[in-house]
């Protein structure tokens, strides 16, 4: 893993990112976790924050609302909780249109947002995001190297990408090969013996989104940040990111992530102080 002793290093300083917390349950147990004025995490459900800054790109891989049991939880979690916790599958459309409409709310006009999903309930995925607003500009399949076994159909060993715009005359497109196509072959990342955020993406692959749809210096903001692989690329990428996750235990997940000693005392500072 690369080292950022000095992520500030790596970018050209920006705007301080502003955000504003609507309205919160609990609300003294939410904090952030800041690296920097451009790089910080909100440990609170993203419907409960709106941006002063529009993002220039959007990138979430939220649950898939298929009843999904990993090791550490990633969303709907209480504070204390373990195991890992899917938004239940009658609460999932309304729980993605939430999630296109704020994302379409707090990105910029010829900002592009990437959405990953399964295919369990995509038909409620391409629905929201319609009605939210978007554009798909791609729909790109993600085939990674294995899935479960299974005895009686098909193993199912890909992921849906969603390429999604607000305006298709106006938007940023960095063209990553000559001949691009749209079914990416990434390899998933193997964490043996090791406590994960559940399905992690690979670095490749958030990467390869990140680079292909903002710029160095562009803001970045992933509403359900989990495991903090997007914020790792914007540090080595040089993009500036906002992380919201309603997990704070997955708080010591993203630090391992990051690798890097950023969080002193004085870094992690509540919102109600």
């Amino acid at each position: 893993m690369v080292g950022f002793d000095s992520p500030s290093n790596l970018y050209k300083k920006g705007r301080k990112l502003n955000y504003r917390v609507l309205h919160s349950h609990n609300f003294k147990e939410k904090h952030l976790l800041i690296i920097d004025d451009t790089h910080k995490v909100i440990f609170d459900d993203f419907r409960n924050v709106e941006l002063d800054e529009k993002a220039d790109l959007i990138f979430a891989d939220p649950p898939f609302g298929i009843n999904f049991k990993g090791n550490l939880e990633t969303y709907h979690r209480m504070p204390d909780a373990l195991s890992y916790v899917e938004v239940p599958r009658e609460e999932y459309p309304k729980f993605i249109r939430d999630l296109a409409e704020w994302c379409y709310r707090n990105l910029k006009p010829n900002g592009s947002m990437w959405l990953v999903s399964g295919w369990n309930n995509l038909r409620h995925v391409l629905n929201a995001v319609e009605d939210a607003g978007f554009k798909q500009l791609n729909h790109v399949i993600w085939k990674y190297q294995f899935g479960v076994f299974t005895r009686r159909k098909f193993v199912t060993s890909h992921y849906h990408l969603l390429l999604l715009v607000k305006d298709e005359e106006d938007y940023k497109f960095n063209k990553p090969e000559h001949y691009s196509e749209d079914v990416w072959i990434i390899k998933r990342p193997y964490h043996h013996g090791e406590q994960t955020a559940g399905n992690e993406l690979p670095d490749k692959l958030v990467e390869k989104c990140i680079e292909t749809s903002s710029n160095p210096g562009d803001l970045v903001v992933d509403p359900v940040l989990g495991s903090g692989t997007t914020l790792k690329v914007c540090l080595q990428t040089g993009r500036r990111c906002i992380g919201i996750e309603i997990n704070p235990g997955l708080e010591e997940r993203i630090k391992k992530k990051l690798g890097l000693n950023l969080f002193r005392s004085g870094n992690i500072i509540g919102l109600c102080g």
